[in-house]
C-alpha cells in the first residue's frame, strides 16, 4: 500500500510549510504551492526532499487545472487536502477599495472554492478537507473585516460540504489559527511599529499569555488529516490558547 499523499495550497510558508514538514515526518507524499517566487525558492530549499513544490496562483482557472493534472500525474488520488492559501488585508472599513476587496475575496474564498472542485476526483473515499479559516471570522477584529469575510465564507461552507460528501465518507472540517507567528503578518500593510503594538495587545488578551506557533496549527491539521479523526466532520477548531473565552 503507497504512502497517503496531501496537497497543501499556500504551502510555503507559515502554517502550510510547518505542516508540509509534519506530514512529510509521518510518511505523507505532499505537494505544496504558492505564487510568490521569493517563498517558492526558499521552499524548495528548505523543505525536505521529496516535497513537491509548485507555483500556482488560487484566483487562475488555468493554474487550478495544472495543478489538479499535476497531482494525478505525481500521486494518482490524494488522501488530504489542505486549503491553506490566503491572504491578510488589515484596513479599516474606509481604506478598502474594490480592488482590494475583490483580490482577497478571488484568493481566500474563490480560489480555495475551485480548488477543491477540480481535486474531488482525485479524492479517496474517506479522504479529509481542512480549510485554514481563522479566528477573525468568529471575534471582532478591528480592521479585519475583510478578510474575517472572506475566511467566514468557509466556514459557512464546511457543514453542507460535509454532509454532500459524507457518503463517499469524505471529512470536511476547518482549523481556525489564532494568534499566529507566521510570516503573514509582515504582508498585512502594516508598519513594524504597528505589528509590534497588535502583537503586545494580543498576547494581553489571550490566557496563555503568548502568540502560538505554526507548528502548533500543523499539529491539529496532521490531526484531521489522520484517521485518528476519523468520526469528526462538519467542525471547525480553534487554535488559539483560549482567545476569545475569558470574561
Amino acid at each position: 500500500m503507497s504512502s497517503p499523499a496531501v496537497l497543501i495550497t499556500g504551502g510555503t510558508s507559515g502554517i502550510g510549510k510547518a505542516t508540509a514538514e509534519l506530514l512529510h515526518q509521518r510518511g505523507y507524499r505532499v505537494m505544496v504551492t504558492g505564487q510568490n517566487p521569493d517563498t517558492l525558492a526558499a521552499a524548495r530549499k528548505e523543505l525536505p526532499e521529496g516535497v513537491v513544490v509548485l507555483r500556482a496562483d488560487s484566483r487562475s482557472a488555468s493554474d487550478t487545472d495544472r495543478l489538479t493534472s499535476e497531482v494525478r500525474t505525481r500521486f494518482g488520488s490524494l488522501d488530504a487536502l489542505f486549503l491553506n492559501a490566503g491572504i491578510n488585508r488589515a484596513a479599516p472599513l474606509e481604506a478598502i477599495d474594490e480592488a482590494t476587496y475583490d483580490d482577497v475575496f478571488a484568493i481566500n474564498t474563490k480560489g480555495q472554492f475551485f480548488t477543491l472542485q477540480r481535486t474531488l476526483p482525485l479524492l479517496r473515499d474517506g479522504a479529509s478537507v481542512i480549510f485554514t479559516v481563522g479566528i477573525g471570522a468568529i471575534r471582532g477584529i478591528p480592521g479585519g473585516s475583510l478578510t474575517a469575510a472572506s475566511r467566514g465564507a468557509l466556514l459557512t461552507m464546511v457543514p453542507s460540504l460535509a454532509i454532500e460528501l459524507a457518503p463517499r465518507r469524505i471529512r470536511v472540517n476547518a482549523v481556525s489559527p489564532g494568534a499566529i507567528e507566521t510570516p503573514i503578518w509582515s504582508k498585512s500593510g502594516l508598519s513594524p511599529e504597528e505589528l509590534s503594538a497588535v502583537a503586545e495587545d494580543m498576547a494581553v488578551r489571550i490566557p496563555f499569555g503568548r502568540m502560538g506557533s505554526a507548528r502548533e496549527v500543523a499539529e491539529t491539521v496532521a490531526f484531521l488529516a489522520s484517521d485518528a479523526s476519523g468520526y469528526v466532520t462538519g467542525q471547525n477548531i480553534t487554535v488559539g490558547g483560549g482567545s476569545g473565552i475569558a470574561a
